[in-house]
């Protein structure tokens, strides 16, 4: 196996700069297809690699409604006094690229030289470096994003694991900001800083166990959306109180994130098991960090371009094999495989976590309770979101490994209207309907959302057994990494700022004022400035803020929009950047550092979403003293206490705003009552930012309530 050299996020993105590659991400391919379409678009062509740069941002910001040219420097003007439609985060000695062929023969033979000076370096120091290193690059959390290309899809989409893109000269301009601003700070300001940033011990739990997550995806390694966050957050906070914790998922190499894996060093233990008509053989490999234990299953089905579910051309056919795998040797790792000398044994609590790890309930039920197997362990089930259930058809049951007697935990028929002709009988196999009906217990993440999968509306199908298992049913809201999202510590703001007093939130304006040149905006420090950060979906309600906007644009607000998806609501973002030049701004794709800085700016954050399971983006909000604004579902309704200047005497009570129904209507109500509480009642809104900021999301809080679960879990004899 070769070493893995010491090198920067810099170099190593520079090494890759030339290669192409299929796996190219969003904003590369936006950039290549909107090239060809430039009479829509206004972009004229760019080179791959140009392009590819670009992604490094993934961020597009749109121009007003004029034709564009090339990229130019800090998503300003063009030499052609036009708007810019990309954001240039690169530093300044970078050349804005031509379509000219001879400048771009040019700077390609420049890159390959630069190349082959950096593999010369490489080959000189490989032989000294040990294979599982933790190098400095490697602990960077700025050089492992630098070199993803990955789209990020997440349901929450500004993660607490991913770091920043390649900023180049903008984060250490932030950076020396933030020098300044945090240095001789005087002793009463000192003193809130210290209160704001102090941390109770964490206390140990009375009833240590031993707890198995089995999931699709962790970030770090590997994340789409909420789920990565909660399984590589939420263990560690396990730890912390003392348990024994092991996360389970796919060792994926798509080419693009496997430097991820680097400190994953090989077990030299194997599993063999039966699926599908023959052995398959899969090895294990391991990294203990931050005292959990992360096991991923490596097998060449997880080798492939694309996400850790599909690619360009839609979901991979083989997942059900892929995540049966993942589940039947999550089943046999506690038994087999040593850790620290100990294998963690039959005697755990296993977290199964959405349809991919529905079948570890299903399994220990019936491949090892009845051979007094796991006859001490608890299986729970964690559905983060309820409309993916994993059904194929009927006809791969005998696949699975599960005894034939079992087809009935699994077995589903769709209802008349969903079948694909009149003689298909439209029968299925559907794991997460066979979890449900043999996990231990049941949760969600918020209360919320438990109440709402039970109707039809949430419930995708599955509601009557749902309801049937509301006893064993839960709702525990997500937690969020406190260090991470922090506006007195973010490296990727600005400024700091802190609560306790009018100087020390002063940071905030000025992130405020920052954002609104950075954006474009006249700098306004008396007018509400709000942010929209999420998919371009149905379920996240873009569409309501694109039906309100001609009326929103008359309220004296300013309103910025980051996001990537829906085509139809990309291009009406470009439309209203022209056609409410001093009222929107909307940027493409998504960006780490824009989202935290659009989080320290903005004054209000804008949630429309149609269903939300948990929601992140509210709990970051209110941590950075911006008011959320949201619609009351799920874990948004949870989380955001409605705003109520009468209570307490008129002093007022509430973290947020929310509105129902979910229509452009009720959305435009809330907002304008936000808006006007902004004008005429600075006192008011000032205590809404102060409650939002004391709110207690940290994981810890998150993890007691998890343990009474598993306490009563284990209380009980097992249900299947």
């Amino acid at each position: 196996m070769s070493s893995v050299p010491t090198m920067s996020g810099h170099q190593a993105l520079r090494l890759k700069r030339v290669v192409p590659s299929s796996a190219t991400s969003y904003a590369s391919r936006e950039c290549v297809k909107s090239s060809r379409k430039s009479n829509i678009t206004g972009i004229k062509t760019l080179p791959l690699w140009r392009a590819r740069q670009v992604s490094k941002r993934r961020c597009l910001r749109f121009s007003r409604g004029v034709p564009v040219q090339a990229v130019a420097q800090d998503g300003g003007l063009n030499a052609a006094g036009e708007a810019s439609t990309c954001v240039n985060d690169f530093p300044d000695n970078y050349v804005i690229v031509s379509n000219d062929p001879a400048e771009i023969e040019r700077q390609i033979k420049l890159l390959e030289s630069e190349n082959q000076n950096l593999r010369e370096r490489l080959e000189a120091i490989s032989e000294d470096q040990p294979i599982y290193a933790t190098t400095e690059a490697y602990d960077s959390a700025s050089s492992a994003s630098a070199m993803s290309t990955t789209v990020i899809e997440s349901d929450e989409e500004i993660s607490s694991r991913d770091a920043a893109d390649a900023l180049g000269q903008e984060k250490s301009a932030v950076n020396s900001k933030q020098t300044a601003s945090d240095t001789d700070l005087p002793p009463e300001l000192e003193a809130l800083r210290e209160a704001w940033l102090h941390k109770e011990p964490v206390q140990k739990a009375t009833e240590l166990m031993n707890i198995v997550f089995v999931t699709s995806e962790v970030a770090p390694y590997s994340k789409t959306g909420g789920l990565g966050d909660v399984c590589g957050s939420l263990p560690a906070a396990f730890k912390e109180r003392g348990h024994r914790t092991m996360v389970i998922a796919p060792r994926y190499l798509n080419g693009v994130s496997d430097h991820l894996y680097e400190n994953c060093a090989y077990t030299y233990k194997n599993i063999k098991v039966w699926l599908f008509g023959g052995f398959v053989e899969v090895a294990l490999f391991h990294e203990y960090k931050d005292g959990v234990d992360f096991v991923f299953v490596d097998h060449p089905a997880y080798h492939r371009e694309g996400t850790p579910y599909g690619d360009d051309s839609g979901t991979f056919g083989d997942n059900l094999f892929r995540y049966t795998l993942l589940n039947l040797v999550a089943c046999e790792i506690p038994l087999q495989l040593e850790l620290g000398g100990f294998a963690y044994g039959d005697k755990c609590v296993f977290v199964a976590n959405d349809w991919h790890g529905a079948l570890t309930p299903v399994f220990v039920a019936s491949k090892y309770r009845p051979h007094g197997v796991y006859k001490d362990a608890r299986t729970i089930l964690a559905i983060h979101n309820m409309m993916h259930h994993g059904t194929e058809p009927s006809s791969v049951f005998p696949g699975l490994g599960l005894p034939d007697d079992w087809y009935g935990a699994v077995e589903w028929v769709y209802p008349e209207h969903m079948r694909a002709h009149e003689l298909d009988k439209g029968e299925a196999v559907n794991p997460l309907k066979g979890a449900i009906v043999t996990a231990d217990r049941i949760v969600t993440v918020s209360q919320g959302y438990a109440n709402e999968i039970t109707t039809p509306e949430g419930g995708f199908g599955l509601e009557g057994l749902l309801r049937g298992r509301r006893h064993v049913l839960n709702g525990i809201t997500n937690g969020v990494d406190i260090d991470e999202w922090n506006p007195a510590t973010d490296p990727h703001i600005p400024f700091h700022y802190f609560p306790g007093s009018e100087e020390s939130m002063s940071g905030k304006a000025k992130c405020k004022a920052e954002l609104q040149k950075e954006l474009g905006f006249p700098v306004e420090p008396n007018k509400p400035l709000i942010a929209f950060i999420g998919r371009l979906d149905f379920q996240k309600g873009p569409d309501l803020i694109r039906d309100a906007m001609h009326d929103l644009a008359h309220c004296n607000l300013q309103l910025v929009m980051l996001g990537s998806g829906n085509p139809e609501i990309e291009e009406w973002m470009q439309w209203a950047e022209g056609a409410y030049p001093n009222v929107f701004r909307g940027w493409r794709g998504f960006s780490i550092p824009v989202a935290h800085r659009l989080m320290a700016g903005s004054d209000i954050l804008l949630m429309p979403s149609r269903f939300e399971p948990c929601g992140l983006n509210q709990l970051y909000a209110m941590r950075y003293g911006t008011v959320p604004v949201a619609h009351a579902t799920g874990g948004l309704k949870d989380t955001i206490e409605d705003f109520n200047p009468y209570a307490h005497g008129k002093q007022g009570a509430g973290t947020g705003l929310t509105f129902s129904p979910a229509n452009a209507d009720a959305m435009k109500g809330a907002v304008c009552a936000a808006v006007d509480t902004y004008y005429k009642n600075h006192d008011a809104w000032k205590g809404i930012m102060e409650r939002g900021m004391e709110q207690d999301f940290s994981w810890n809080h998150s993890a007691e309530q998890w343990e009474q679960v598993f306490s009563w879990a284990l209380g009980d004899p097992p249900y299947a």
